[in-house]
């Protein structure tokens, strides 16, 4: 079975479960996240940890990312945005920009999307060549080992919803008015190429998961579950990291 097949099963959690479960996720997440950082424990500063989202149009990133974040201190972690590249960021290699947002030892970072757009959507829509996006593979993959050998944690996460779900959200988001600038034409005119786009996901799931960081797809339908699930991965990343160190 493909890996977004097997993401696809609904998830039977109750919201009332899911939201007791994250409270406790939560604040296992805060003592690990102040041990990094040397604030609490043995007072010394621990390896970067940098979490990338990746995953559909109203997948349920921002929602993950937000519970993600809510018991840190914003002093203690830096969310960045990654949308199409600029005129002079595409004047250098496609892994530049990311470079200046990658945490030092101590730190932590949130992606919301990342260098994955090279063989997602640049792959599919053609800003970048057949020889680009094929050779980025190996590039990508290159790029985490180099950071995870000089000790970061990395955590990938692809959120998958179904094309159902996600037909449902973006009604949702017209319908609301304070959700309306979530969506976009661009989500629509995805959306019709989501088999194209499927391709393209099952592909980089194979050829970009390997043993320092590896993809945890996330089923999001349940959007409950699924920030629970978030949260219980990065601590889990965490936990091994000092596993490791021992």
């Amino acid at each position: 079975m493909s890996r977004l097949g097997s993401a696809a099963a609904p998830v039977q959690m109750s919201k009332k479960k899911a939201v007791e479960k994250l409270e406790e996720a939560q604040q296992r997440l805060l003592k690990l996240r102040l041990e990094l950082g040397g604030q609490i424990g043995a007072k010394k500063i621990g390896p970067p940890l940098c979490v990338v989202f990746e995953g559909w149009d109203a997948s349920g990133k921002g929602g993950a990312i937000k519970r993600l974040t809510a018991p840190l201190d914003p002093r203690h972690v830096r969310v960045s945005q990654f949308a199409a590249p600029t005129y002079d960021e595409k004047r250098h290699h496609f892994l530049w920009r990311f470079w200046p947002k990658l945490p030092g030892w101590g730190g932590m970072a949130v992606f919301d999307r990342s260098w994955y757009g090279r063989v997602l959507v640049e792959r599919v829509e053609g800003f970048a060549t057949r020889e680009q996006w094929r050779r980025a593979y190996d590039e990508i993959v290159e790029f985490e080992r180099t950071l995870t050998a000089e000790g970061m944690i990395m955590v990938k996460f692809w959120m998958h919803v179904s094309a159902d779900e996600q037909l449902r959200r973006f009604e949702d988001r017209a319908n609301d008015p304070l959700r309306t600038w979530k969506l976009t034409d661009e989500d629509w005119r995805n959306r019709k190429k989501r088999k194209v786009y499927e391709e393209a996901v099952e592909e980089m799931l194979k050829k970009t998961d390997h043993e320092r960081a590896p993809w945890h797809v996330i089923p999001g339908d349940n959007k409950h579950y699924a920030r629970l699930a978030v949260v219980d991965q990065v601590c889990a990343a965490i936990e091994k990291s000092y596993r490791v160190a021992e």
